[in-house]
């Protein structure tokens, strides 16, 4: 291993700029915190830079186990610091002492149709927790992709991933620059567009998921766009039966996206 001791050194200035999203962009990194979370990146065959450890990582439970699976996979690059350092790069309330820089892919969604696709479309979603947790819900419903607009919050913001769980390995995670363009591509492929929408006219269980689909979820506070609605084939409402005017975007995403898989299930 080798040692760092100094906050001026060049790893460790850039891993605190991977906070923010310009420096993620133009490096093509982002970095993931956590054991467990660096387990499923190595399981995943997941691209590592470089390793950053604090001096107490033997200390933590699994922490000894880690390093000695890092040794096995024959991942290079592992820098130890000193704690009260991690402490100054590591963006967790309570670290356990580890974190990965990895690089970032880029999946189109050309590259990953199938025939039987299962889309989840994410626009303008801008809540580091609402985007993990969706993320999170796509994988565990057996999704083909997520999709997410421009407009969304980066899929690699340390909070995003952090909700994942882990998830942000096991499915493709495909950006567009261009959402209506991207949703156009998906019609012209039989792909039904169904969007959840305050004025649709059918609630989201009277429809059939079976074939090929793709759940559009919209922004937090305004929903989706009036293009993207007017794009879709199918708008659905969630019943509201109680006080309340709307769900938690991450809510009701899991909602729509479990009725596919319920769907599909009985067929």
């Amino acid at each position: 291993m080798n040692f760092i001791t100094s906050g001026q050194n060049p790893i460790i200035k850039e891993i605190k700029a991977l906070k923010e999203k310009k420096y993620r962009d133009q490096k093509g990194l982002y970095f993931i915190e956590g054991i467990r979370f660096i387990e499923e990146a190595i399981k995943e065959k997941e691209l590592i830079s470089k390793v950053l450890v604090s001096e107490k990582i033997k200390e933590v439970k699994g922490g000894k186990e880690i390093l000695k699976l890092l040794e096995e996979e024959k991942i290079g690059n592992i820098y130890t610091v000193p704690n009260k350092l991690y402490l100054e790069v590591t963006d967790t309330e309570n670290p356990q002492g580890i974190l990965a820089v990895m690089r970032k892919k880029s999946v189109s969604v050309e590259s990953v149709y199938d025939d039987k696709n299962f889309f989840v479309v994410l626009d303008s979603i801008q809540d580091p927790g609402n985007m993990g947790t969706i993320i999170r819900t796509a994988d565990a419903a057996g999704a083909t992709a997520v999709i997410v607009s421009k407009g969304c919050v980066d899929v690699y913001n340390p909070k995003v991933l952090r909700a994942t769980m882990g998830s942000i390995f096991h499915l493709p995670i495909c950006y567009s620059e261009n959402l209506l363009e991207t949703l156009q591509s998906l019609k012209d492929r039989g792909i039904v567009l169904c969007a959840a929408h305050l004025r649709g006219s059918k609630n989201y269980f009277d429809l059939n998921y079976k074939g090929n689909v793709a759940i559009i979820v919209g922004n937090e506070a305004n929903g989706i766009t009036d293009s993207v609605a007017d794009l879709s084939d199918e708008l659905v409402k969630i019943p509201m039966e109680g006080k309340s005017e709307s769900l938690n975007a991450s809510v009701a995403a899991g909602l729509l996206i479990y009725e596919v898989l319920r769907c599909r299930m009985k067929q």
